[in-house]
């Protein structure tokens, strides 16, 4: 834990990745692990899988004793209580380090905010960490902290996991519960850390029901058998940077070896861009009271104002668009285990930027239109995970996305960690440390 903490110390205010850190209580709670370890041995994880690991908490997802700014200047109006992905993680013995910086409500795939400096990559500090979970993917980088919890609404876990060289995972939809529930129902709460087995130990913990969720569901429908040999579909969106596609084609052999069968394919559906811009505006705009416009990000107040132009009928057929995607992805899931795919196509771009300089401005409904390969598997609630796969000749880290059918979160853990494993320490460099327990 002192580990920990020094580091923040020393390395935080320039990578800006915590908005709070909660020292004091941090300090406490470790000393009590000790205490339980020294008393108990193994005993003590009987109860407490997560005995002692240090974790952060994106600033979005609601917590006791510690602020959650949702990185905004509006006043936070929601219950100062854990939300109970968080109270699960201190039942089951972790150590609530702090918050992690977002954007304002998570609006963009980058982490730059009004209340706070943007959050930095630790690869090349002059780069995005992503977003909008870019604290939370920076912090476990860095070293900052074991594990993180993250939110996921159009690619915000996945994004800064491929940016920051971590492990990132949004489960199926309604797998975790999100407290209070989100109107548009594209979020989820998901794990990031640097092992998939410490996304799969988390999420053994986090997954299950609670009533205040009603999405939230005790297990993910069954899938179907997977096939013998798993049967993968690898697509390359649009606009993937030679850099990018360099190192992911560098994974089809690997892939080839453990067994599976490879095929490439087009992307097998519309880009459901406009859909999902629809309906995120109409939710923002229902969640923002006109006389709050003046605190508002300026970028966000232009989604807010476009959500308010929309007509009913608008966001219908955007709702009809999510469901022909779904049904179309569910056809394509019949011939293929996993997609697979660069979780991001470009390399991170400017620090203080929301999107690369050639895809948007504040103020431009094309602002997450960059990351194609993201955003569908919101709309679908399908289990997606980044695995870091290798670094492009600038020495940024890759991401490489498996996708599978609802319900199939166990399938896409598994293989992504047979692929970890045959991949070796692809990131492993002097700067990032691996203290954090």
């Amino acid at each position: 834990m002192l580990d920990v903490l020094t580091a923040i110390r020393e390395t935080d205010t320039e990578l800006g990745a915590y908005v709070e850190v909660a020292e004091a209580r941090a300090l406490e709670q470790a000393e009590a692990a000790d205490r339980l370890i020294a008393g108990l041995g193994e005993a003590a994880f009987r109860d407490r899988p997560l005995l002692g690991v240090t974790v952060s908490v994106k600033d979005l997802i609601q917590t006791q004793g510690i602020p959650t700014r949702r990185g905004s200047l509006l006043p936070n109006r929601r219950p100062a209580a854990d939300a109970p992905s968080v109270a699960r993680l201190r039942a089951a013995g972790a150590i609530v380090v702090g918050k992690t910086t977002t954007s304002e409500y998570g609006w963009s795939a980058s982490t730059v905010s009004r209340v706070a400096s943007p959050t930095r990559n630790p690869w090349a500090l002059d780069r995005t960490a992503g977003g909008s979970s870019g604290g939370s993917a920076a912090a476990v980088a860095a070293g900052l902290c074991t594990a993180s919890l993250g939110t996921d609404g159009a690619g915000s876990v996945r994004i800064p996991a491929a940016f920051c060289g971590v492990v990132g995972f949004k489960p199926s939809f309604g797998r975790i519960p999100y407290v209070p529930p989100c109107a548009e129902r594209l979020s989820h709460v998901g794990p990031l850390a640097r092992s998939v087995a410490d996304v799969a130990e988390l999420m053994s913990v986090l997954a299950g029901p609670d009533h205040r969720d009603p999405d939230s569901v005790t297990a993910p429908p069954g899938p179907a058998p997977a096939r013998t040999p798993p049967r993968v579909g690898w697509i390359e969106f649009r606009g993937t940077s030679a850099a990018v596609r360099d190192v992911t084609e560098g994974v089809l052999p690997v892939l080839t070896a453990l067994g599976h069968q490879v095929d490439r394919i087009e992307a097998p559906f519309p880009d459901p861009y406009d859909a999902l811009v629809d309906i995120l505006a109409a939710a923002e705009a229902n969640g923002t009271a006109p006389q709050d416009e003046a605190w508002c990000d300026e970028g966000r107040l232009a989604i807010v104002r476009y959500g308010r132009s929309l007509s009913g009928a608008a966001v219908a057929r955007a709702e009809q668009a999510r469901l022909a995607l779904r049904a179309r992805l569910a056809s394509v899931m019949e011939d293929y285990d996993l997609l697979a795919m660069a979780t991001v196509p470009v390399e991170p771009f400017a620090a203080d930027a929301i999107a690369p300089p050639w895809a948007a401005d504040p103020g431009d409904l094309r602002w997450l239109a960059w990351s194609p390969a993201a955003y569908p598997f919101n709309l679908t609630g399908q289990p997606a995970l980044s695995l870091p796969v290798g670094l492009t000749p600038a020495g940024l880290p890759v991401g490489l996305q498996l996708v599978g059918r609802v319900g199939d979160d166990d399938l896409v853990l598994s293989a992504a960690g047979l692929l970890e494993t045959a991949l070796g320490p692809t990131l492993t460099r002097p700067g990032i440390t691996t203290k954090g327990k």
